[in-house]
């Protein structure tokens, strides 16, 4: 199936600079007339990444894990590659030493194999939350969370607890940053997503929610709340879970605007979960359905 494996000695080949020399922004605009470009890491993201239909351009592995690396992805595009427009015997795949891929920043994290995908172009806020299947949808709303590591582990507790779709300011850490991708073990492939405009968002994000449908839940350190147990949340047909910013939190109009404010009960002496977390205690209770 891998019949392009090209052997690379230096960080020298010109098609390599999507590995070693391009920012997460830098590949984001890389081609402006298409969406851009994003790396995977490790072989479960890329099949995750594959799985969800994105169109790989290159592969790099290391040489002393090929056999097993290859063997994996095999397997995924196997099972998933129908209708696909992918030459998977023509893409280039660098194999390379163990010691030139350990001089790439963060290798150590990775598992063998990263891959340059092609993005994919996002829906609009009323087709994306229209396009959701659930007839009780349970949609997660991420507002100014900027650091990458939180959305991914955001997206991990989305896909493991049946959020049916995330939606995401502009503002926001990007999912598909390596470092989210990493976190999420491939969750931002798994669960629906788009963005919605920071501005936008500011301006009329809730009622916007409000006109297609749903009620909204502001996660907030406030004592004018609901407990997040409370069984009339598990009754809401349409529920929208917005969480805010590891420091700040939510804006003080988007809790204002919500039709309800919850709080995770802390112990004493503790001031607050961090928004990852929170974001698995959200899920799980107000994941319940009428």
């Amino acid at each position: 199936m891998f019949e392009n494996l090209i052997p690379v000695s230096t960080w020298d080949e010109p098609n390599l600079a999507v590995y070693t020399k391009l920012t997460e922004a830098q590949l984001f605009h890389y081609q402006p007339q298409h969406p851009g470009l994003f790396i995977a890491e490790s072989p479960k993201v890329i099949e995750r990444a594959i799985r969800a239909g994105y169109e790989p351009v290159s592969m790099l592995v290391e040489a002393s894990v090929l056999d097993r690396d290859l063997s994996e992805l095999a397997t995924e595009i196997q099972a998933n590659a129908t209708g696909t427009t992918v030459d998977w015997a023509k893409l280039p795949i660098y194999v390379a030493p163990t010691e030139l891929l350990q001089s790439l920043k963060g290798y150590n994290l990775l598992r063998g194999a990263l891959a340059v995908f092609r993005r994919q172009e996002r829906l609009t806020v009323a087709d994306f939350i229209q396009g959701l299947p659930s007839e009780h949808p349970r949609l997660a709303v991420l507002e100014h969370v900027v650091n990458p590591a939180n959305v991914g582990a955001i997206f991990r507790s989305a896909a493991a607890l049946g959020i049916d779709g995330v939606l995401i300011t502009s503002d926001s850490s990007d999912p598909l940053y390596r470092r989210s991708s990493r976190a999420s073990m491939g969750g931002v492939f798994q669960v629906p997503w788009t963005y919605v405009d920071a501005e936008t968002w500011e301006a009329n994000g809730i009622a916007m929610l409000h006109d297609l449908g749903y009620q909204t839940a502001a996660l907030a350190l406030r004592h004018d709340t609901i407990s997040i147990g409370d069984p009339q949340l598990g009754q809401v047909d349409r529920l929208a879970i917005i969480l805010g910013s590891e420091g700040p939190g939510l804006r003080a109009t988007t809790i204002e605007q919500s039709d309800y404010t919850i709080k995770i009960p802390m112990q004493v002496g503790v001031d607050s979960l961090n928004v990852a977390a929170a974001s698995a205690v959200a899920f799980w209770e107000l994941g319940k359905r009428p």
